[in-house]
């Protein structure tokens, strides 16, 4: 019989040791393999089941991009900390690996499919002392999606929605490996709808530390607003207000990063100039921008990976994936 993953309360106040972190297939015990094929039921469950309720909801399922001159900057985002990007030289262009499908989706929903999602491979090689938080990996799978014309609110109400389903769907139709991972009785149903917090406010109330304060307290997963990031989440000069969210896991943290988009030409360029971003790197965009031919839209990118994680009640993202991609650490597959 497999033994049952250890589902911690607070998993990101608990720094893992080297010791602890996942090791490749051909290391593993037998206990320990069991414990990789019951996860494996589950995320070919959780792949189903947002496939099929994506398709299902209207939208054109895109095969992902790997190799690309334009991705995502990942800055200024106050969560990122990348060590490095990975480029190299093909038919005498540099190109860069996914980090995300950011400006493809908005190019594509704008210009042919106005509802859209891919499962996108993306890398971050991350500095190296992220291996130990047990939430991140430096390549991870998104399911990216995006939607022309939709507001915030009616991607969050679609996230609640599919997300509430999925926890109904495992706890029904997957109950043995749940309770072999020892998550059936503390996997909860999820009530909707989920509470929304804004960031400023909690940065006020709690400090710094506020990431922790929420998924420490939380008992179910729970909406951040207003979060100061890239050139292409909307944000009202006005009120200095960011229409955008994530949503947080219960002791493991984001889960899913998304916005309403920017679509206006000179506020994109205002934003590069202000962050400091090439707008080399966005040629296309900033073209279709300035000739009015990139549309309002809003999505988001859910890491399977991590979803997963939550769903298992494992400590290292590493143990949900085949093949571990621990920053830091390189096996041979």
């Amino acid at each position: 019989m497999a033994k049952p993953l250890k589902p911690l309360e607070s998993l990101a106040l608990e720094k893992l040791s080297e010791e602890s972190l996942p090791k490749p297939l051909d290391e593993l015990s037998d206990a320990e393999l069991e414990n990789k094929k019951l996860v494996g039921r589950v995320t070919t469950y959780v792949l189903k089941y947002l496939s099929n309720k994506f398709v299902d909801n209207g939208f054109e399922w895109l095969l992902p991009v790997v190799f690309s001159k334009s991705t995502d900057p990942l800055w200024p985002d106050p969560g990122a900390s990348i060590d490095k990007k990975v480029e190299c030289e093909i038919y005498g262009e540099t190109v860069k690996t996914t980090s995300s499908m950011i400006v493809h989706k908005m190019v594509a929903c704008s210009l042919a499919y106005p509802k859209l999602f891919t499962f996108s491979p993306n890398i971050r090689i991350e500095k190296r002392e992220r291996a130990y938080t047990g939430i991140h990996a430096y390549e991870f799978t998104q399911l990216d999606f995006e939607v022309r014309y939709a507001s915030a609110q009616d991607i969050r109400s679609l996230v609640e929605k599919i997300l509430s389903g999925l926890i109904e769907g495992l706890k029904k139709d997957l109950r043995e490996e749940l309770v072999a991972l020892g998550r059936y009785k503390t996997l909860r149903e999820i009530e909707l709808p989920l509470e929304v917090y804004d960031r400023m406010e909690l940065l006020k109330k709690h400090g710094d530390n506020w990431e922790n304060k929420i998924i420490s307290s939380s008992s179910k997963p729970v909406w951040i607003t207003n979060i100061p990031r890239e050139f292409y989440d909307f944000e009202d000069f006005k009120n200095g207000r960011w229409d955008n969210y994530d949503l947080m896991l219960p002791g493991y943290g984001e889960v899913l990063s998304g916005s309403k988009r920017e679509w206006e030409y000179n506020k994109i360029v205002k934003k590069m100039d202000r962050d400091n971003v090439r707008k080399d790197n966005y040629q296309l965009l900033l073209k279709l921008a300035k000739e009015g031919k990139l549309k309002p839209s809003a999505g988001a990118g859910i890491g399977i990976e991590r979803l997963v994680q939550w769903i298992v009640g494992a400590k290292h993202i590493g143990e949900v994936q085949p093949f571990p991609k621990i920053p830091g650490v390189v096996y041979e597959l």
